[in-house]
Formats: structure tokens, sequence, C-alpha cells
């Protein structure tokens, strides 16, 4: 190992000594405890520090890493106390998650770290988006992120490398290149010889180092860091390494042959490091001694205090306290009584540029979103008031995107994503239920993303352009779905969205887009969440319900002259339960009509939660209406069948006559 040829003083050289072994020494004592039970599951880096040391030194303190399960160093190297590290291993409330998860799964903004999910590949797009965040504020500030060989198959890795080479952006995509996934050797996970070769059909330029020499490590990173700063543009380095102990502890190492471990642990990198500095005359016995020593003694005083702290008692209170970022709404009023009759469509785009001009740290994304102005025209003009930068068009890949999303609110910005039409939203739908959604409640960090989601029926677009499905998603703590059915409904709420900093899917309807108009404020305002919108006033039934079907309901009820309290619930998460109960209370019949299909849609929540709080109101059987349990179809005749519009008619008439 080759460690001749780098420029580093004697001091400097003792510094780069000492943050590579305090990974190992820690490694090493957790082992032992892992033997004696004394600590859960652990991933070890044991020959690899070199890579997450290395790589840590060569950045700024205040340049965000995103590292994975075997960089311990990187942790250790930006100086997180080690009772810090260990409370959160051993899931005690000091620790960054309080309990809630464990190893690496957690971020710091103190530290500018953002750790794995257990999904890898999910946090290369966030990467994208942190880095996007310094280039659009000229920090001159770049971002790291990890990936092993493995995950490097996933597709995000593939979304992630193409986002940043398009938007040239500061970010360096470590690669180590450790021989397996898991048990799966490279030969099974990919073809190409290396992963270098991948920047070719990506644009972007590469660099092969050797994994276990702490200084190539340092320098490439420390290089490459200084070039992209000043000429932001994405690099991928692949550092070459071995996994010498199983993927966790309990997997062990019998699929791996004996002469590779054999092989690797001649390259160990603090075994060949330290001996070169010792035979160089670079370091001596008593300052290793010294070293090993300081480092022995934080670990074990953090150990004692850990071990004395007591096991977490829960809190309900505060668990469901810290699912979202807690906001107190404060309403705004538009300045002016002036109103203009505005399309749902019209009145989406007014607050959307209203709220990009109120909040200048908004970006939006999406799909052919700033020249052509989104295949629905809401972002048509925009480019012009406010420029690319905030405008951005994207390639057709949401999983990318949203996590950038969420690199962007790391970095303190708002961010909206367009989803073309809601279907697509399932190519995301891992950033949003498992990053967006989890965020706060693991580690305090708001996910402040809007998520748009133009969806439903109306024109006969089949199965991949007219789902409802705002259900997927209703079920999953931490999110908020909001789903107005008139334009003033939809500038309000989608104003007060870009001021919640919870992560937020606003539905919108196709169908509604251009078929309804009424007087909306010209000026800025919003609407709270979890607010119902009592449509029409009546003593026989009551009819739930939100977005299109509200049109449905007043409709059905006007032409059939049905005395029926319609409320329009406009927020799903959260939704109104005391409306919904004075409803209740005042008719003592209720239809609950969505237009999603019949089976899990929130009209069966809703329903549930009628029979347990309301049950003593009740004069008949809480009904629900939806549509049928099918793929939505293509042809007029089929669509019409499979609304739920058809049968709400029957279903009203029966609750009048029970």
């Amino acid at each position: 190992m080759n460690f001749s040829g780098y420029t580093y003083s004697r001091v400097e050289l003792k510094e780069i000594y000492k943050a590579l072994v305090k990974p190992r020494i820690i490694e090493e004592k957790m082992l032992i405890l892992l033997r004696q039970g004394k600590v859960g599951k652990w991933f070890s880096g044991i020959g690899q520090e070199a890579i997450s040391v290395g790589a840590t030194l060569a950045l700024k303190e205040d340049e965000y890493i995103l590292p994975l399960h075997r960089n311990l160093g990187v942790f250790t190297t930006r100086k997180i106390p080690f009772a810090k590290l260990f409370a959160q291993w051993q899931g005690k409330k000091s620790g960054f998650t309080k309990g809630r998860d464990r190893s690496f799964h957690f971020g710091t903004t103190e530290f500018h770290i953002v750790g794995m999910i257990s999904h890898l590949g999910a946090m290369l797009g966030v990467a994208d988006g942190i880095a996007l965040a310094e280039k659009l504020d000229n920090t001159g500030k770049c971002a790291l992120v990890f990936s092993g060989d493995g995950g490097a198959s996933e597709g995000d890795f593939h979304e992630a490398m193409n986002v940043a080479a398009v938007w040239d952006l500061p970010v360096i995509f470590l690669i180590e290149n450790n021989g397996y996934g898991l048990s799966t050797p490279s030969n099974e996970q990919f073809r190409q010889k290396q992963f270098i070769d991948k920047g070719i059909g990506y644009g972007i330029k590469t660099k092969q180092v050797d994994g276990n020499n702490i200084l190539e490590v340092l320098s490439a990173v420390k290089e490459i860091a200084e070039e992209i700063r000043t000429d932001p543009k994405p690099y991928l380095l692949e550092c070459l390494t071995f996994r010498m102990r199983g993927h966790e502890e309990a997997s062990g190492t019998k699929y791996v042959p004996q002469h590779l471990l054999d092989e690797w642990e001649k390259k160990d990198p603090i075994n060949n490091f330290e001996k070169y500095l010792l035979e160089n005359g670079l370091i001596n016995a008593s300052e290793i001694d010294e070293v090993k020593h300081e480092i022995k003694a934080e670990m074990e005083a953090g150990l004692e205090d850990v071990f004395a702290q007591p096991e977490i008692t829960a809190d309900t209170n505060e668990e469901l306290a810290d699912v979202y970022q807690e906001i107190q709404y404060e309403e705004i009023k538009p300045a002016s009584e002036t109103k203009t009759e505005k399309r749902l469509i019209d009145a989406i785009s007014d607050g959307l540029r209203q709220s990009m001009e109120r909040h200048d740290n908004l970006v939006l994304m999406g799909q052919d979103i700033a020249e052509y102005g989104g295949v629905f025209k809401i972002t048509d003009g925009f480019v012009a008031q406010f420029g690319k930068g905030r405008v951005r068009n994207t390639p057709i890949c949401e999983s990318a995107i949203v996590g950038a999303g969420y690199g962007l609110a790391i970095r303190g910005k708002k961010a909206m994503v367009e989803m073309q039409f809601a279907d697509f939203v399932s190519c995301g739908f891992n950033q949003i239920v498992n990053n967006l959604a989890k965020s706060h409640y693991r580690w305090g960090q708001p996910a402040d993303v809007v998520v748009r989601m133009p969806t439903g029926a109306g024109s006969n677009a089949g199965p991949f352009h007219s789902q409802s499905n705002e259900a997927w998603f209703t079920k999953v703590p931490g999110l908020k779905i909001v789903y107005p059915s008139t334009p003033s409904d939809a500038k309000g709420l989608l104003c007060q969205s870009f001021n919640d900093p919870n992560p937020i899917l606003f539905f919108e309807h196709k169908h509604l887009y251009r078929s309804i108009k009424e007087e909306v404020y010209d000026d800025y305002y919003t609407l709270p969440f979890g607010k119902a919108r009592t449509v029409k006033e009546g003593d026989d039934i009551t009819i739930i319900t939100y977005g299109w079907a509200v049109q449905w309901a007043t409709e059905i009820a006007e032409a059939n002259t049905i005395s029926a309290e319609i409320v329009d619930l406009r927020t799903l998460i959260p939704w109104d339960e005391e409306a919904v109960k004075a409803a209740v209370k005042k008719t003592g019949k209720v239809v609950i009509v969505h237009e999603d299909t019949l089976t899990g849609g929130i009209g069966s929540e809703i329903a549930a939660w009628i029979s347990e709080h309301c049950f003593e109101f009740l004069d008949a059987p809480v009904r629900r209406v939806g549509s049928l349990d099918t793929p939505i179809p293509m042809a007029a005749d089929l669509e019409d069948n499979f609304l739920a519009k058809k049968q709400l008619l029957p279903v009203i008439m029966e609750l009048l006559e029970y």
C-alpha cells in the first residue's frame, strides 16, 4: 500500500491516524458487548474505515454527508460524542431518535449528517436536493452520499445520478465496492467491470481509488470537492475495499471464500497506515498508546453513562405529538374584497404563484412544468417570473425528485413536486411514506414538501391516468392529505399548504379543473386544515364527502328535492371529527360517498368512527358509497358504470325510508 507522495505534515498524519483508529476501537468493543448480549444488532465496518474517515476529513464540517450502516467513521470524525452515539444504538431517550430507530437511521443538522433508511438507494435523491440547495444559494459547498455496490442496483441510484448530471449538482456519489451485497457476490449483482464505467452513460466524471488507503481516499475526495465547489457538477468516486465481517454479525461470512478474507486482511487500512507511520518515524509507539488510551477513556465513560440511563417509558401523548411538526394556524385574510371569477385550475395557479412570491425559498419541480407550463398549464408563465432555478423541469423519475424535495427541506427550503398525474406517484411511493412521512417522528426534521396530485376520473383516460389513490396515503402517519372541491377552497388550502412545514399531498381533481368556477379573492389568503365546510343545510339525511363527489351530492339533492346536510371534508388528514359529529346528530342518517373504490377507502374509517362515537344519534345504519372495486376503465359507458355517482341516489332513498 503506497502512502508516499502526499504532502501531509507529521501533525496532520497523527490526527488522521487518530480519526482512523477511533471507529475500529469502538467497533471492537461493540462486538464484545454484542457477544455479551449488551447491545443489539450490529453492522460492522471493520476493514472499511479509511473510506468513511478519509471522505469526512476531506469535506468542510458544514458540508452534508449521507452515510450508510458501515460508516461509523463519518460520525466519529464529525466528533459526535460517543455517549450520544451509544445512546442511539441502545435505544435510549437521549439518542438522536428518542429510541424510535436504531443504529445509523438518524440525521443531525448540528453535525450535517443525514442517516439512511433501510431501503437502499433512497438517500441518493435526497443528496441531490441538498446539493441543489447549495447551488441555488451559491454557498460554494458540496454534498457527499454513500452507496454500496449492491445498493447501486436500485433504481434510485440511476435516477439520482441522472438528475445530478442533468442539473449539474455539486454532489459526490461515493460507492464502496466491497464485493458483496449481503451474501450475493458482485458478479451476481452487476456485469460492468468497474463502477467508474457507469460515468460514461451519465456524462459525469469518475475516479477509482484504493478504499483501504486513507491518504488516497482523503486526497481524492478533497480534490474532487474543491473542483465541484467552484464548478458544480456531480462526481462518481469508486472506493475498492472488502467487507471483512458479515452483512450484520448474525449473518457470518461462511459464504465468502477464505482466500479472499486472507488476501484482504493483508490490506487492512489501519495496520498498514500504522506500520507506515512507525517505519517512517512519523509516530512512535507511545503516541499510539496515548491515542488509543484517549479513545478508550471516552468510550468507557460513555458506556458507563448510557448503561446508567433508564429505559424509556412510553408517553403516548409525546409519541403522537412528534409525528408532525407542531404548527399554530394563523389565518391570513385577503387584503381586499376584490374577487374575480376563477376556475379551479386558475385558483390553484393563482395560489401557487402568490406562494412563490411570499416564500422566496420555495422551489417547484415537475415534468414539463417550466416553459411548457405543465400538462395542465398551471405553471404557465412561471419561468418568466421566477426563473428556471426555482421552476425546474425534471427527468421522468418521481422517486429522485421527491427525494430531492426532502433534501431541499433539510437545507431550509420549501419544495413542491408536481406529479403529472396522481397515478404516477407509485413510482415515488417509498420516498413519501418512508422518508417524508417518518422524518419528523424519527429525528425531528420537518419535511417541508408539497406533492401536487392531479387526480380522478371524468376524462375517459383509463386505469393509469384516472385513479383516486388518496387512500393509499391516509393511513400513513406523518402525512397531511388535502382534497378541495371548489376554486376558493383550493386556493386558500394550497396557500396554507406552503405555510405548513409537514409533508402534504394536495389532490386536485382533473375533471373539476375547467368544469367549475366561482368568485375567488384575488389576494393571497389561507384556509385551515381539518375544518369541513357545510355545502348545503338539510334535516333529513347527512352526506359526508369530498372532491368531485361534492358536486354529485349537491346535484342529486337539488334535483330530487332532498333536504340533505352536505359536508365537504376538504382535508382527509386531518379530517373534521366535530363537524361530522354535529351533522350526524342533526339528521341521524348518514351516507359517506367518495370517488375512490369502496373497499379500503377513507369512507370506511369515517363510518367506523361514527359507529364508535355517534352510535346513540343514529336512526339507520351508516352507509358507504364508493366506486366499483375494479381498476378504472377507459370507455365512457364503462367509466360511468364504475363511478360511485350512479349508486348514490338509491342509497339515499333507501336510508330516507329506513
